[in-house]
């Protein structure tokens, strides 16, 4: 059957459709991720279905037909509000869930905790939308905390253009966290937490870039090491703002 090669990703290579199937390389942390996206489905989250390995020894997931939500329009503010309530079912369905202790993970940026496993990359660039709304590419899933994930997944989905208009992010942040349905602890500590995150995820470039750690350090020059630095300052200028925006009704 023809392979066809996926682009548009940035941290693996190799990543191909066959058929109604999407076959990746099989790493040292796949067992356990497979895992984790079975018990994800077994809990009532939509995640690609898992087959397994191929002959080849790549891993197999069910290939899911639609766009990446950051190449359509921008979304509705009904429309975060639904995929704040997605990224919520997702937690809620990983705080029930218990690895096995053997289990292995590869994450990139560490986690300030552990008491649950995380996607670690809800973000528009894995968000597949059409009649189902599905978040694809979870090799990057490990240990972390609501919290930090949350904090990253707002971020990504709301505040991720530096030159937006705050307070017309603001509203957007305001529905994404309202979807979620993040309690008052959540929400007090959510602004400080954003800007820590892109922090570290603008830390991974530009160490990668110096360290010669691919792809991060060939990412780092070529545009996304201007773009964190840019949203980092841009999500820790308007910190007030945020914390207006999402802070619960009385």
């Amino acid at each position: 059957m023809e392979e066809i090669l996926l682009t548009g990703g940035n941290a693996t290579d190799g990543v191909v459709r066959v058929g109604s199937t999407v076959r990746k390389p099989w790493t040292a942390a796949t067992p356990s991720v497979l895992a984790y996206m079975r018990a994800m489905r077994g809990a009532g989250v939509d995640v690609p279905a898992v087959h397994g390995q191929d002959v080849q020894g790549r891993q197999v997931t069910e290939f899911v037909p639609g766009r990446l939500a950051m190449n359509s329009r921008p979304l509705s503010l009904s429309e975060l509000s639904r995929v704040g309530h997605l990224v919520r079912a997702i937690h809620d369905a990983s705080a029930a869930y218990e690895p096995d202790s053997g289990s292995t993970w590869v994450t990139h940026i560490p986690a300030p905790g552990g008491e649950l496993i995380c996607h670690n990359d809800l973000a528009p660039w894995n968000l597949l939308i059409g009649d189902r709304w599905v978040f694809i590419d979870w090799d990057g899933a490990a240990p972390s905390t609501r919290l930090w994930d949350l904090a990253y997944a707002a971020q990504a989905f709301t505040l991720n253009d530096a030159s937006a208009n705050p307070l017309e992010a603001a509203r957007a942040l305001a529905s994404f966290i309202d979807g979620y349905g993040a309690d008052d602890e959540l929400r007090a500590a959510l602004p400080v937490t954003m800007w820590q995150r892109t922090t570290a995820m603008y830390e991974l470039l530009k160490n990668s870039h110096v360290t010669g750690v691919e792809p991060w350090g060939t990412m780092f020059t070529t545009g996304h090491g201007d773009h964190w630095h840019n949203v980092t300052q841009f999500v820790k200028d308007n910190e007030s703002l945020w914390a207006d925006s999402v802070r619960a009704a009385p």
